[in-house]
């Protein structure tokens, strides 16, 4: 990489570094990266704070990093500014909305066995959320109740091949879905239609800005090619080392990610701390 790297490819390498389960814990532990990703999101521009976002979102998959993240300077204040701007696009805001509900609830000692088994399952999912050929649905899933419903939803997506990741906001009845260009929406829908107790309608934005739901035909199912070999999803502590060369995603070696992370917090020393 020649001449001194920008805001924008700092925080995209720290995002695809985040995206790698073996890399998240260094990051969190790294003194320059985390207050780093906060200051990023009050960045003027949107790219910076979306890719930003990712980041976080990456690094709050790992449990042990989330007490953490949520006692560093500015976090929680920073993502509820994102939040609050007029002027944040409104997938950079669910996404922020997102992090802030993981954060938030890591206080609390008690977690159900339900909730366990949905984050683990979640935790190598959530990969490749930054592929170019991808496109977000925004869902909003009627019946979504409680984890239980959740854990059917996540089983109906897994099967979808081309869904690449998604995240839940249970508090409004949403599923974010980033899937391939060529997958069409209304798979989504009917994938969620067969649980027999939850149906879903995709949420867009309508001429005048204002959110509008749009249902799917229920008398013309729209099938998708289906995943039939899913792997068993391990939580970070139990995935074998040995099976690296079958993960979903891999962004580089653990050395290329340790020169990456002192660039970045090279740069980020020189750029926010004088």
């Amino acid at each position: 990489m020649s001449g001194e790297p920008d805001a924008l490819a700092i925080v995209n390498q720290l995002r695809d570094l985040a995206a790698d389960p073996l890399n998240r814990r260094a990051i969190v532990q790294d003194q320059g990266c985390l207050p780093g990703l906060i200051l990023f999101l009050d960045q003027p521009n949107p790219q910076v704070v979306y890719s930003a976002l990712l980041a976080v979102r990456y690094l709050a998959e790992c449990r042990s990093n989330r007490e953490k993240m949520r006692g560093e300077l500015g976090m929680m204040q920073s993502l509820e500014n994102v939040m609050k701007k007029t002027t944040t696009p409104g997938e950079t805001k669910l996404l922020a909305s997102e992090i802030y509900e993981i954060l938030k609830s890591s206080s609390n000692a008690v977690t159900d066995q339900a909730e366990q088994a949905s984050y683990r399952r979640k935790t190598q999912f959530f990969l490749g959320a930054t592929n170019k050929r991808a496109k977000t649905v925004v869902l909003h899933i009627d019946g979504l109740d409680d984890a239980a419903r959740r854990s059917l939803c996540e089983e109906a997506l897994l099967k979808i091949k081309g869904v690449i990741s998604f995240t839940f906001q249970m508090t409004v009845k949403r599923c974010i879905v980033r899937i391939r260009s060529d997958l069409k929406a209304e798979a989504l829908g009917t994938a969620i239609a067969s649980t027999k107790i939850m149906k879903a309608q995709q949420i867009v934005k309508g001429e005048d800005g204002d959110e509008v739901m749009i249902s799917f035909e229920e008398d013309a199912p729209v099938e998708a090619e289906q995943n039939t070999d899913l792997p068993d999803y391990l939580p970070e502590e139990e995935s074998p080392s040995k099976e690296l060369d079958k993960a979903v995603s891999r962004v580089g070696t653990k050395q290329d990610a340790s020169g990456w992370l002192n660039t970045a917090a090279n740069f980020l020393t020189r750029s926010f701390y004088w």
